[in-house]
Parts: C-alpha cells; structure tokens; sequence
C-alpha cells in the first residue's frame, strides 16, 4: 500500500519537497523583502502591504518584549479575523513566544482553562470580548491584556461612521477606560519602533504553537507545533495547488484564523504564496462573505461545507446578484463535503471544490483531492507530499489492513506535532512507535480503494452499537443528505432499553419543504441495510455545530438524554 497514491497526483505535485529550516515568520519577511508594496491583508476596504505588516509584527515583538514576554512564554490571541489577528500572530512569534488562539465565543470558565494550562500572563483582545476576558482573569495568571478596537483597521471614512453609539451597541467600546494594567495595543505601537523587536535565535525547532483539540470529545489537550511542522505544512497545502499564480493569489479568510484549518490552510498559506488575504470577521454574516468575493475576486476559498451549502442556497446568489466567477479552488474541511453542495457550488462558481483532512496534531492538512484530477465523492483524497499513511486494525493497533479493509489511519509527515502539552500519557497514545518509526494515531476510522484514494469511515469513538453491530455515523449521514428535501442530518448512538444502542437522526429540512419520519426511513432502507436505518427521527430548525462547521453530535446526544429525563 506504501506509495499507492503518488502516481495520481497531479501533474507538478512533487513526491519530495525541501523545507527552509526557518521560522515560521519567515514567509512574511521574505515577501516583504521582495514585494514591500503588496496588499497583504485587506478588510472593509483598507489595506495593509505586507512591508507595513512586517512593520507592525517588529514593532509589536518589541512591545510585547517590553512587557515581558520571553522566548517560550505562551500568549494568548482572542479575537476574530481581523488584521490584528495577524499582527498580533505574527508579533508573538517574533518576539519568541508561543500562540495560543482561543475561540472569541468561549465563556470565561472555557477561557480560564486554556489560560491556566498554557501558563498565559498576557493576551491579545478584541474590545468587544475584553469583558469576557476579564471575568476569566482572576481565576488565572494573566497580567496584562492588550487591547484592539475593530476600528482600527478600518478605512478612514468607515473608521468616522463608526461612530459612538455603533461602537456601544456592537460591544466594542469599553466604558471607564482601561485599568493600567492593561493596555491599547495602539498606544504600543506608537511607543514602541520596529527597530525594538528583540534579537532572538528563533529555529524550525522551536515552539510556535498550542492549538487545543478534543473539547468537543473530552477534556481539551494542547498539541505543541514546531515552527518546522507549520512551515512544512504551509508549503504542501502551496504544492498541492497545482495551477496556483507564483505571484499571489485572493485567499477569502472566513474560516476563524484561530483554529489550525484557517490558520494554516488560509492565513499561513497565504503568506507563503504572497497572497492577499481578505478578511472576513462573521462567515454567518453571508452578506458579508459574498460582497468580499465579489468586490475583491477571491481566487482561493478555503471554508467547511456547511458554508458552501448556504450559499448555493442564498436566494442573492441563485437570483445572480453576485459575480463568484473568480473562484478557483476551494479546500473543503471540518465536515464531508456531500456531493449536491460540490457540485451545486462549482457549477455557480466555475471553481473546483476538493475535500481534504486534517488535525490539530498534523497542522493541519495531511490528505486532499488532487486540484485537477479525479474527485471521489465521499474520499477525503490522497496523502499530502512527504506523507505516509497506513489503515491499522483497530483491535491490535498493529496489524495493517488489506486494501479496502476499515482500520485506524495511522500517518507521520513533517507537519506531524511535538506532542501534548503536560499530557505524557495523551502523547504516549497518539504518537507510537510502529516498525521502528514514530507515528500518530489519529483515531479516525477508514479504508483506502486501489488508486490510493482514502475514505473516512468516522470517529473511532463515535461508532454506534445497535444489538452489538457496527454503524458509523458517517456513513448515514451521508445517506441521509441525499434527499433532495434535507438541509443538514447529525446522526449519533443514543441509549436503548432493548438494543443497549440505537441510531437517531437529527434533521434540518430545507427552506419551504416538508418532511416526515416515515419518509426518512423509507428513503435510509434504499440505502441502508436495517440496523443501519435510524430508529428515531428528530427535526430542527438548526443543528449545534463548531465554530467551524463540525456539527457537534456529542451535544444532540447531551440534549436527548436530558429531554429524557425530564
């Protein structure tokens, strides 16, 4: 099986590629060096080149080191996709720290946690979360916040209509003032030159990030990414993209910047293209998302398909009020990428949309559909450059499965992570020896077909056992979406007297139709062998979901056991 998918790569993907021992930052410096006047971000109509965000991240490397802040010491970054979240990245990691991007909708309990295990004394904020971030402090070590306001980024004449009241009423003014233990990130970058960036011996081997994982499926763990496992991955997203401009593309950054998916197949990647990135704070704000592909010509949309699905379903888009025609590629995470939302999407946009996957402990992408060959629905694609992937039998953790049989995915590459944080044991499961190499074992469940195409079966603790069967959620879901009148579908276990364990879908129904459990089942036994087909229906008008599109079956089972108990 080893190598079976090199031979349908495209044609220019490279089997090998030769990383720059550099850090991270390097990418930024060097576009700087050899485009100052390229736009490197764009948002609401403002620009920043890349010399003047190399500019600002000097400076703030100062400022952060005047606060304190040493190599090695983890920051905390809390807010959305603005570009101050890139100055605030780009800063921590020339100033020698570690970035910590949390979730901008987490409550101060959620905030508390990350902040005590990663040992955060300073934190980067938005003024509309500084209050969240402040009922968190006392319960931890934090010292200093920095504080940016939305305005700041904004063209002059936004920046003048941005006016008190709108400034109130979106959270963003922070009444008082700040204590003088906090500070304006503003003020820091007026103080501070970016000739008082500190000089550090910064390498591919040093830390660069915690991106914590698993608060969906149990306690959240920090897997730790080397400078090298970022810049290594950034540049095997670069060459996957066959047909990508050597001059730069439009990245359309509405993928939240502190998950690792957009963080490094968007932000990073941009950076290392010399892309443009455009800056999209609310991807729910659809508006918004289309009148930034419109106006700026996004080329490259990495998003979740979730997103894609509510635009092919927006009634702007399907009237042609908006121009997508400059779209070109779109890497679809999170979630499977069902055949109607591809082919509705590339068919109003003229684009390719490929499935790819990832971890937070590879960051991010480790497989992906070719950009230009063939697309198998339903297959999240082929190794990346320089990676290697297995299918392990789930029992024995050792034996390698036959093509076409279902087992653990097993991989090592370059992007793979240094470990978990504090986490011996957690990182002692995960990263294994096997055959004399160390490889992650990424609980995941699948089977690859001859071409070397892999297949995710689902999540090895997600599997579902009705009367002691196996049934992957995965798999019904996918059946499921395939009714022309079905929005979204979350399938999950939930308890039973008789079997110990049923499936129940949860179902969302397209706008202006209507749905009944009987015709659910009837369309599942189509597809489905009986044990497969959900015993229990439920509609909603929404399903819980991650930040970034991942429905959260692990709520609608909380959420059906607690209607049980009522």
């Amino acid at each position: 099986m080893e190598g079976l998918w090199i031979e349908n790569y495209d044609d220019g993907v490279p089997t090998h590629i030769d990383y720059p021992q550099k850090p991270l930052f390097h990418f930024l410096e060097e576009e700087a060096a050899e485009n100052p006047d390229k736009t490197c971000t764009i948002f609401k109509g403002a620009t920043i080149s890349y010399k003047e965000m190399d500019d600002l991240t000097d400076t703030l490397a100062g400022a952060l080191a005047g606060l304190g802040v040493k190599k090695g010491d983890r920051v905390g970054i809390f807010m959305p996709n603005t570009p101050q979240f890139v100055m605030a990245y780009y800063g921590v990691l020339k100033a020698g720290g570690v970035v910590v991007a949390s979730n901008p909708l987490y409550t101060p309990t959620e905030i508390a946690h990350q902040a005590n295990d990663a040992d955060i004394e300073v934190m980067l904020v938005m003024s509309n979360f500084y209050k969240t971030v402040k009922e968190a402090q006392p319960n931890t070590k934090i010292k200093t916040v920095v504080v940016t306001n939305l305005k700041e980024s904004l063209p002059t004449l936004t920046r003048l209509l941005f006016t008190l009241a709108v400034e109130k009423k979106g959270g963003h003014r922070i009444e008082g003032g700040l204590p003088e233990s906090d500070l304006w990130m503003k003020d820091l970058l007026d103080k501070y030159t970016p000739a008082d960036r500190p000089k550090l011996d910064i390498g591919p081997n040093d830390p660069c990030l915690f991106q914590y994982s698993g608060g969906t499926t149990g306690v959240p763990k920090a897997a730790v990414a080397l400078h090298r496992n970022i810049v290594a991955n950034s540049l095997q997203i670069k060459n996957w993209m066959a047909n990508i401009d050597e001059k730069g593309e439009v990245v359309l950054m509405a993928i939240p910047l502190f998950h690792v998916y957009g963080m490094v197949a968007g932000m990073n990647f941009g950076l290392a293209t010399g892309s443009s990135l455009v800056m999209v704070p609310n991807p729910r704000d659809l508006k918004d998302v289309l009148d930034n592909i419109s106006k700026y010509k996004a080329t490259i949309f990495p998003a979740v398909p979730t997103l894609y699905n509510a635009i092919n379903n927006h009634e702007d888009v399907l009237s042609g009020k908006y121009d997508l025609s400059s779209i070109k590629a779109c890497i679809s995470g999170s979630a499977a990428l069902m055949r109607e939302t591809k082919d509705k999407f590339e068919e109003l946009t003229g684009g390719k949309v490929f499935e790819g996957y990832g971890l937070s402990e590879a960051p991010t992408a480790t497989h992906c559909n070719p950009m230009l060959g063939e697309n198998k629905i339903g297959s999240i694609g082929m190794p990346l450059s320089d990676v290697d992937c297995r299918i392990i039998d789930l029992d024995d953790g050792e034996t390698e499965m036959a093509q076409g049989e279902i087992g653990e995915i097993i991989l090592r590459g370059p992007q793979v992570m240094h470990g978990y944080h504090n986490m011996p044991t957690e990182t002692a499961n995960s990263l294994r020896d096997w055959h004399g190499e160390k490889w992650l074992y990424t609980g995941d469940i699948a089977r690859i077909d001859e071409e070397g195409y892999f297949y995710i079966v689902d999540r090895k603790k997600e599997m579902i056992k009705p009367g002691g069967f196996q049934v992957w959620p995965r798999e019904v879901e996918e059946a499921i979406s395939d009714h022309p009148k079905v929005l979204e579908v979350g399938v999950a276990g939930v308890p039973d007297p008789y079997r110990g364990e049923t499936v129940k879908a949860w179902i969302v129904v397209k706008p202006g139709e209507t749905l009944t459990k009987e015709e659910i089942r009837d369309f599942a036994k189509e597809k489905l062998t009986k044990y497969k087909v959900p015993a229990l229906v439920e509609f909603r008008d929404e399903l819980p979901k991650t930040t970034v599109g991942k429905i959260l079956r692990r709520e609608l089972v909380k959420e059906h056991k607690e209607a049980k108990e009522q």
